[in-house]
């Protein structure tokens, strides 16, 4: 009698796997389930119940058809190439610079990744065009350019109102009604959430495999999007309690002068006795009001020493200490935040509350897949930062808090990333791992001043207490890559890849292309006016050819494309286009007449995909020290086309692409001599076996079988 075929181990853990979480929210706890936030918007929860029964049908569904799909996978794998790896593990240090890594290793602080150097690989990595993590990471996931997956910058403009967008998350509500044939009955609001990054990461293709993927904080993961065979916690533009990308509270003793304004929301306290009481500002409630969470500060004068007490929370810290995760109640639902007591001297008290977070342990949106990830990992590691730019970059740009403050914070959510790598690694014996560590972009962009003594950001601050803030975070990643050498012990069948979006350079002198634009005749104001505030305020669009907005690219304001749009598409537009690319060339700084850009490429010659009639038609490759300014990325024109960057972020990666690179390292030589980070999604693709499809448009790294039909070029075609 014939024996019956060994069910195959990798389906069988990615079963259990999948179990085990969907099991997790039937026993642990049944969440408030996929939540609209927005600005303007209140919260539309799902009940608890229907969580419940929803989770428990999920369970039992996968315990009943396990049998079959494991059937299923033997026989679609039987057909299948086999993989060249059992696991692939890579490692994401957002912002990390080859020229710094190389200064680092040089000098002795970085062993563990010379020793990666030596038995495999590294070099620079060629990041996407343009050099920013939004487009980066999404040109790693999908293995195209950004004319084939549609994401050209952090921000675009609504081309019929010009006002702002995410570029890469629709984030809304629309009325709900019930339909009875004879009227429609209105009962609250439908919650939308969808990504509008296009092509598909190539997990979905693994998954589609049967290789298990544990995908962890890859920046443009949010909505998170379903998959085979995979976990995912989202990055990138997971949005905090209030609809936002990220607001702090301030609280303070002291008056606010007159005209003063943060990037956060501030509020003047007053003690009372040892007691001080206040409310923490949440999301609109059903009657368009926001929802006040109540704190209360209990002070211990002789021991300086706090007592937090929020809803059923209780923590005590000192002076410079944040308290651990706090749960803020807002009425049904729930967020997470940290507090942290700035200031106390005498009578002046000052506390800095992080943004409030998604909790994971109860989303009101999904932020991970399936929905009860998140809350497997709180339960088993705590509670977790779910921000998507949670290291609150703009607290300290607004000197809200200090770089003492920002470092820890940072280290604090560093430790938890490291958790779910740890777990990540555990539980995936075969598959493919990746988790990204935001620690090494957030701190380049906060301390980078302190690497050039003349910054025009030092002006007013420290200068030395934190000079190797940077050095020390690079020795920082060696020791993580060291213990993920442990880890994995000298495994031959598991190749590890540790890699960066980008480099970084200086960010020195603000450039307002719209005031330049102003200027030069191609953007108009109404009645003479001479600036003009955020987002066009007062920009005469009838008259307006050209403008900015974000970090990246000059907007043609082309007829049939934007609202008011005056340009026509054709000749006249191409004529504009390289009018502009011509004089834009040839920009010098009146300080010292260094040239300021280095390359404008046009998009359509640049990229081919079918979205980049989408993009801005001009894309800036700035020399190191330039970039956008402040005002110009908020599409407001000001006096002066040229200012000193004396913000605290001051080192950036938004120039020219081939002046910052990313790092690639690897335990395993490669065949190609210029890897780029293209080239990632089909590498992994093919060490696992699997066909490389004929869009993508990077080349495996190992050699390899081609893609299944002749690919678009592997990069960005731009001007040396």
């Amino acid at each position: 009698m014939k024996s019956l075929p060994s069910i195959d181990p990798r389906a069988l853990r990615a079963a259990s796997r999948t179990f085990v979480l969907a099991a997790l929210g039937l026993v642990a706890f049944a969440p408030t389930a996929h939540a609209y936030i927005g600005p303007g918007a209140g919260i539309a929860a799902a009940g608890s119940v229907l969580v419940l029964a929803g989770t428990f049908l999920l369970a039992i569904g996968i315990v009943l058809t396990w049998p079959l799909k494991a059937a299923v996978r033997y026989v679609a794998k039987r057909g299948a190439t086999k993989p060249k790896v059992k696991r692939v593990i890579v490692i994401g240090l957002d912002g990390f610079d080859p020229g710094l890594a190389k200064k680092y290793m040089d000098e002795g602080r970085m062993p563990n990744f010379v020793k990666l150097a030596k038995d495999g690989i590294f070099s620079p990595l060629d990041t996407a065009c343009p050099s920013i993590s939004p487009v980066a990471w999404s040109t790693f996931a999908t293995g195209v350019d950004a004319s084939r997956h549609n994401i050209y910058d952090f921000l675009t403009r609504d081309p019929c109102s010009y006002f702002p967008i995410l570029s890469s998350t629709d984030i809304r509500s629309v009325p709900r009604t019930l339909n009875l044939g004879f009227a429609k009955v209105p009962f609250g609001q439908k919650p939308i959430y969808r990504s509008l990054q296009k092509s598909q990461p190539f997990w979905k293709l693994l998954g589609e495999r049967y290789v298990w993927s544990s995908i962890i904080r890859v920046p443009i993961t949010f909505p998170p999007q379903p998959f085979k065979n995979g976990t995912l916690l989202s990055g990138m533009c997971v949005p905090d309690l209030l609809g936002t990308q990220g607001t702090f509270s301030f609280y303070s003793t002291k008056t606010r002068p007159a005209g003063t304004r943060i990037g956060g929301q501030q509020y003047q306290i007053r003690r009372k006795g040892n007691v001080i009481e206040s409310n923490l500002t949440g999301p609109r409630g059903g009657d368009g009001h926001p929802l006040k969470c109540p704190f209360t500060l209990e002070l211990d004068d002789a021991q300086k020493r706090v007592t937090v007490k929020i809803g059923k929370d209780t923590a005590t810290v000192g002076v410079r200490e944040y308290t651990p995760w706090m749960v803020i109640p807002f009425g049904k639902i729930q967020g997470i935040a940290r507090l942290y007591v700035q200031t106390w001297e005498g009578d002046d008290f000052e506390l800095y509350v992080t943004p409030i977070n998604i909790d994971p342990d109860a989303p009101v949106m999904p932020i991970s897949h399936p929905f009860v990830y998140s809350i497997y990992l709180a339960k088993l590691h705590g509670r977790f930062a779910t921000l998507g730019l949670a290291e609150d970059t703009w607290a300290l740009n607004e000197r809200v808090v200090d770089e003492e403050a920002f470092l820890k914070q940072a280290w604090l959510i560093y430790e938890e990333r490291k958790k779910h790598l740890w777990d990540a690694i555990e539980k995936t014996k075969s598959g493919f791992v990746t988790v990204v560590f935001d620690t090494s972009d957030r701190i380049s962009h906060m301390f980078y001043r302190y690497l050039d003594p003349t910054h025009p950001a030092n002006v007013g601050k420290d200068t030395t207490k934190f000079v190797n803030v940077i050095p020390d975070t690079y020795a920082k990643m060696d020791e993580l890559v060291g213990e993920v050498q442990r880890k994995l012990g000298n495994d031959p069948d598991t190749v590890l890849m540790v890699i960066s979006d980008h480099g970084f350079c200086n960010f020195r002198r603000g450039v307002n292309l719209n005031t330049w634009l102003k200027e030069n005749g191609y953007l108009v104001l109404k009645d003479g006016a001479e600036t003009s505030p955020d987002w066009f305020a007062k920009v005469d669009w009838s008259k307006t050819k050209a403008f900015t907005l974000g970090l990246t690219g000059v907007f043609i304001n082309r007829k049939g494309r934007e609202g008011k749009g005056i340009v026509e598409k054709g000749p006249e537009l191409d004529k504009l286009c390289h009018e502009l690319k011509e004089q834009l060339e040839a920009l010098r700084d009146p300080v010292d007449g260094q040239p300021v850009i280095k390359e404008v490429f046009l998009t359509r010659e640049a990229h081919k995909g079918p979205y980049a009639d989408l993009a801005p038609e001009l894309l800036i490759g700035y020399h190191r020290g330039f970039r956008h300014s402040w005002e110009c990325a908020t599409g407001a024109v000001t006096k002066e086309v040229f200012s000193d960057n004396t913000r605290s972020w001051s080192g950036d990666h938004c120039v020219d692409p081939r002046l910052v690179p990313g790092v690639f390292w690897c335990n395993r030589k490669i065949d190609k001599p210029n890897p780029a980070l293209i080239d990632l999604a089909p590498t992994v693709l093919d060490l696992f076996g699997i066909q490389i499809p004929h869009y993508m448009q990077g080349k495996p790294l190992f050699g390899g079988a081609p893609a299944a039909k002749p690919a678009a070029p592997a990069k960005q075609k731009v001007n040396a």
